[in-house]
Formats: C-alpha cells, structure tokens, sequence
C-alpha cells in the first residue's frame, strides 16, 4: 500500500511542477496576445475538461504505442514506447491536467491589466526582468491555486492513467487504481480505507482553496 501512495504523490509532484513550469509561457501568451486563433489554442488546451479520460487516454496510449510517429525517432535510443511506463503516466497526467494549469494563471495574468507592464517598461525593464519581477509577483494568487488543482487533479484522476499505465503494481499503479483494483476483488474493507482518504484529501485542497482566496481577496482590498 505504501507503493501505491508513493506513485501517487510522486506522480502528481512530477506533474504539478512540469506543468506550472510549462502553462506560464502558454497563460501568458493567452492573456496578452490579440490574434483571433488564440482562442482555437486557449479551446484545444481547455479540452480535457470536457472530453471522456477514456477518449483522451485511449489516443495517448496510441501515441505512445511503439509504432506511432511519435515514438519512431526515440527507438535509435532504445526507448520502444512509453505505454505502460511511469513516465507515460507523467505525460498522461500532464494533458489531462493541462487547463487546471493554464485556466487560473491566464486569468490572473488577465487580471493584472496592461498598466503594471507599461510602467517597467518606462523604467527600462526588459520584457524578461518585467515578467518575472512584476507580472509573476502579481498573479502568485494563481500560481497556487493552478498548484493545488493540478496535483489534486492527478491524486484523483483514474481514467487516464489507468488506460496508459494499466495499474502495474510498483511502477504505474496509482491510489484511485488501486481503489477500483480492490472494489473488483470484493475487498471492501481495504477500498474503503483508501477511497476515505482521498475523500479527506479532497475536502483538505477545497478548504485550502477558499482559504487561499478569501485571505489573497483581502490583501487586495
């Protein structure tokens, strides 16, 4: 069991750093660019909210099976596929938790407004010093809140990693996994014990949630 909790959180750790890292240039670039195909970009980033884990995991397993297009330029290294494999499961987890990354630090960027740019660039900041010393400053509030839903999200997620990583026990095999795992078996006893946990953690990320807000809201006011 401590196998599984470890692949948990190890799994949403991995996740909700390489996405916070990777969904502020993307946030940033919908918060500030004017093209009109930004939002065909902005709908295609915000898609695993509203498509089936089933569909989604079923193409990335595809895209991640030895002969996809994808996979063919990593065989010269030895690498056949990612299917099946932990670091699957990252970029599962990755695409699946994209817009609970991208959505609140876009709109935090949008709600800084253009002012707080225009006056570093009057004093000579270059657009790099500007971004991380003004822009990143102004929307931590969003920072964490796409922190804590990211990792959250990838805690409880099953559909997904259960069609890339096939709940391998040791290597891919995650808490809610686990869970189904043992509902099919009829071991209600241990299942509940799990499915207590992640309720209690989901409850926990909620009330940090509101905390967060309630208390950023105030220092605003």
């Amino acid at each position: 069991m401590g196998t599984v909790i470890w692949t948990t959180l190890k799994l949403a750790g991995i996740t909700t750093l390489l996405l916070i890292v990777l969904a502020t240039p993307l946030a940033w670039w919908l918060a500030r660019h004017r093209s009109w195909w930004k939002e065909i970009v902005g709908a295609a980033a915000a898609l695993p909210i509203i498509l089936p884990p089933s569909v989604l995991g079923f193409y990335l397993l595809i895209s991640l099976a030895p002969s996809s297009p994808l996979m063919t330029p990593l065989h010269a290294f030895g690498i056949r596929t990612l299917a099946f494999t932990f670091e699957g499961l990252v970029i599962g987890s990755m695409v699946y938790s994209l817009p609970f990354a991208v959505q609140p630090l876009r709109n935090a960027f949008e709600a800084m407004g253009e002012r707080p740019m225009e006056v570093a660039a009057t004093l000579r900041a270059g657009p790099l010093a500007a971004f991380f010393h003004v822009a990143v400053p102004m929307a931590r509030r969003g920072f964490v809140t796409a922190a804590i839903l990211v990792f959250a999200h990838t805690v409880g997620e099953f559909g997904v990693v259960l069609m890339i990583g096939g709940g391998i026990p040791g290597r891919t095999e995650v808490m809610s996994v686990r869970i189904y795992q043992l509902v099919e078996s009829l071991q209600f006893g241990e299942a509940h014990k799990l499915a207590a946990g992640l309720l209690a953690f989901s409850f926990a990320v909620l009330l940090a949630m509101l905390l967060i807000d309630r208390r950023a809201g105030r220092a605003i006011r």
